[in-house]
């Protein structure tokens, strides 16, 4: 198919690659630092040659994987999870169940409890090696009977795993808790008013936090999700301790795929910052993904302008008055916000993000908020290139600062003909990248990744 003629997800940095190599001792810029030892993973939507999903989210998973040991970059790989949809077995059983192993895990991939977990919304996670070699499907010992995110959140201080999954049909979103073993210890029903896609949520120390948003189910071909102007907009607040138990807040409606972190501050509110869409971005970032045409209220006339990015934005919610405060952060398009793992759930002062994450035609870029000085610095990529999802790893340094660490992020030509691993010194992001690794192909854009130190992937 001609790049001239594709659409947009099978395009440019977007175009999917044909098939699975291997490349070892890859060209280094700079001097990778010694301490990361272990293996950059990324996952992402890549259809088989010729298929066309109908939207840039519903393509098979592909795994993307760089070794770096001792200052080298060992290898690259890239292989398809091998799903049971992989296989061609159907979501839909003929009976009408559903089959939650025929997923295509494309969206993120995890270490917990010594295993590789990619994962998906719409079902189970598939295990696979520290090779990038598909085991098969994870429900944990038979205990996880519904779907399960594909952004579960650890708690750095308890190693838990907290997770939820949704899905067509009551109870619509389930919540979930896995032990640091890999135990699933708890799950509880969390009841909304319809079929919303839920993509993330929070949790604090204390809280998680949910968003029901409206972006519903709505059968049709591609991802079957579209904007409803009538579902509203809300967010829940369970405390951990009372599963199942959640207070909603009313908001303006929006939609967010990607939360930052949450945390629970010392008046005993919870702050949520997001990378939150106006209505008529999403719907402007939707359609030419695969979404149906822009209709109703946020349909053509509001969209005529609109950009289809998110902006970075803080949620400041009152369990005690019941109050919503709404604050934008900054102007500035982004997508895939990050923070150190270590912060997850606790106050923090950085957050990551990438600039326009190539859903537009922008400038690109790797961003540094800085909620103490409520400033921002930028890793500027021009317009020819994109950059992916920018992975946090510390420093092994005791008593480190939060920043004393490096940002990992695969960034491709907007052509999509070639690519490179960015190591950037995440104190100081907008200067020259510690290094970079040529990668032996273009590396199409995807979704997120996970650094996998040697000591959780030789488990």
């Amino acid at each position: 198919m001609s790049t001239s003629t594709a659409p947009i997800y099978l395009a440019g940095h977007l175009a999917p690659v044909p098939d699975e190599i291997d490349a070892r001792e890859l060209p280094i810029t700079g001097a990778l630092p010694a301490e990361l030892t272990g293996r950059y993973l990324r996952n992402g939507p890549n259809p088989l040659p010729g298929e066309d999903p109908g939207h840039w989210f519903t393509g098979h998973g592909m795994l993307h994987g760089i070794r770096l040991r001792d200052g080298r970059a060992e290898w690259y790989r890239n292989r398809w999870v091998r799903t049971r949809a992989f296989a061609g077995r159907p979501f839909i059983r003929p009976d009408g169940t559903l089959d939650r192993t025929a997923v295509n895990a494309n969206t993120h991939v995890i270490g917990h409890a010594g295993k590789i977990l990619a994962l998906v919304e719409s079902g189970f996670p598939y295990e696979v090696t520290d090779e990038l070699d598909t085991v098969g499907p994870c429900d944990f010992g038979g205990a996880l009977t519904t779907a399960m995110t594909a952004h579960p959140k650890t708690d750095p201080t308890t190693g838990e795993l907290h997770f939820f999954g949704y899905g067509f049909t009551p109870p619509y979103v389930t919540y979930h808790r896995l032990a640091p073993d890999g135990q699933l210890v708890e799950s509880a029903p969390i009841r909304v008013p319809g079929p919303t896609m839920m993509h993330d949520f929070a949790v604090t120390e204390h809280h998680a936090v949910f968003l029901d948003l409206p972006m519903t189910f709505q059968l049709r071909k591609g991802m079957p999700f579209d904007w409803d102007d009538e579902y509203g907009a809300r967010l829940g607040v369970m405390r951990l301790d009372r599963p199942g138990e959640v207070r909603w807040f009313e908001i303006d409606p929006c939609y967010v795929f990607h939360v930052g972190n949450a945390h629970d501050d010392e008046a005993g509110r919870i702050v949520l910052d997001v990378a939150r869409y106006a209505p008529a971005d999403i719907v402007a970032l939707w359609g030419p993904f695969g979404g149906a045409e822009a209709t109703g209220p946020a349909g053509p006339a509001a969209t005529a302008a609109a950009s289809g990015l998110a902006r970075l934005h803080r949620f400041t919610l009152d369990p005690v008055s019941g109050s919503v405060t709404e604050t934008p952060l900054d102007e500035r398009g982004i997508e895939f916000p990050t923070v150190d793992d270590d912060r997850i759930g606790r106050a923090g002062r950085y957050l990551y993000a990438v600039g326009d994450a190539g859903l537009a035609s922008g400038d690109n870029a790797i961003i540094r908020f800085d909620a103490q000085d409520g400033t921002a610095s930028a890793h500027e990529l021009g317009r020819d290139h994109v950059a992916g999802e920018a992975v946090f790893v510390a420093a092994a340094t005791p008593d480190r600062a939060e920043d004393d660490g490096w940002l990992l992020s695969i960034v491709t030509r907007r052509d999509g003909t070639a690519s490179e691993l960015l190591v950037l010194d995440a104190t100081d992001v907008a200067g020259a990248p510690v290094a970079t690794v040529t990668l032996p192909r273009g590396v199409p854009a995807g979704f997120h990744g996970s650094w996998i130190p040697d000591a959780a992937a030789d488990r």
